[in-house]
């Protein structure tokens, strides 16, 4: 090994076009551009920039400068290929093996170096370590990335499982599917009492036929929604309430203090009911008014 290369730095200054060659290859027949969803000119430009940024932000005994301005834009270079990938849905293995690929190329050029073989077993411990601290960071982003698209899209079909459906003038309708926690429960209350303002509702179904279960904190939830509601000035009708449901309730000594019914036609009748409103056939409508022979009779 020369003299000029005995650092990192100086490696990658001499032999960067032979590395950057080997690595862009071995990503390649790993099969990073197979499954398409990322292009050869994005893979090689990611290749490029990761060397660009390696080489100022090193130390002389190859450690990383954690305080230079080149390592933070490294970094940053890497923050946006592990999020760009935990998007695209690459698996870990795959984002990992980006950083980690490198350290072959690296090993061969510090090989090919005339040099002890102590020196170039210090020098490939000390480089392999610095690889796998910047792999270890790639996929720490891409965890952190995977957490927060996890959780959006947990808060976007929890909003979307909610919905709140107006069945008549004055009347809301709340279908709820699947089990209530605390976070649902917010979300639930918040759609039905912003709903309730809006269409100025009297009455608000609340649609438990496809809750699985009704257990002592479920029924806690319900209790909770339905006195936000009755403080918004709306009624509440719970229905869905299945025989095995009903069976689990009494059991357990829940007491949801409010109407129920069996489905979700007869809550509807109820409410109507209640507002001096019925539904009634054409037919039956029709029947009923006076013909218009009657009427020029009368007249």
């Amino acid at each position: 090994m020369t003299q000029s290369d005995r650092s990192l730095s100086q490696l990658l200054a001499n032999h960067e076009s032979e590395i950057l060659a080997e690595w862009q290859a071995l990503l390649r027949s790993s099969g990073a551009l197979k499954t398409g969803r990322i292009k050869e000119g994005e893979l090689d430009t990611q290749c490029k920039s990761f060397l660009a940024n390696l080489r100022p932000s090193l130390l002389a005994d190859g450690s990383a400068d954690k305080s230079s301005a080149a390592y933070m834009k490294l970094k940053s270079m890497l923050d946006d290929v592990s999020r760009s990938r935990a998007i695209q849905g690459f698996t870990p293995s795959e984002t990992a093996s980006f950083v980690f690929s490198l350290k072959q190329p690296l090993f061969n050029a510090i090989n090919k170096g005339v040099g002890s073989a102590a020196d170039k077993a210090a020098f490939i411990w000390s480089t392999s370590l610095l690889i796998d601290e910047l792999g270890l960071y790639t996929i720490e982003v891409y965890a952190k990335t995977r957490e927060e698209v996890i959780a959006r899209q947990a808060h976007e079909i929890a909003e979307l499982s909610t919905p709140v459906v107006k069945l008549w003038e004055g009347i809301l309708a709340l279908p709820i599917i699947g089990t209530l926690d605390s976070e649902r429960t917010q979300t639930v209350m918040e759609n039905l009492l912003q709903s309730i303002v809006e269409q100025s509702a009297e009455i608000a179904i609340i649609d438990i036929t496809g809750v699985p279960t009704v257990d002592t904190l479920t029924a806690q939830h319900l209790l909770k929604t339905v006195a936000a509601a009755r403080l918004m000035g709306a009624d509440c009708i719970v229905s869905g309430i299945r025989p095995q449901i009903a069976q689990t309730m009494v059991h357990l000594g829940v007491e949801l203090n409010v109407v129920s019914k069996a489905n979700l036609a007869d809550a509807f009748a109820l409410a109507l009911q209640r507002l001096k409103k019925t539904i009634v056939p054409i037919k039956q409508l029709a029947a009923s008014r006076p013909s218009r022979s009657d009427e020029d009779r009368n007249s």
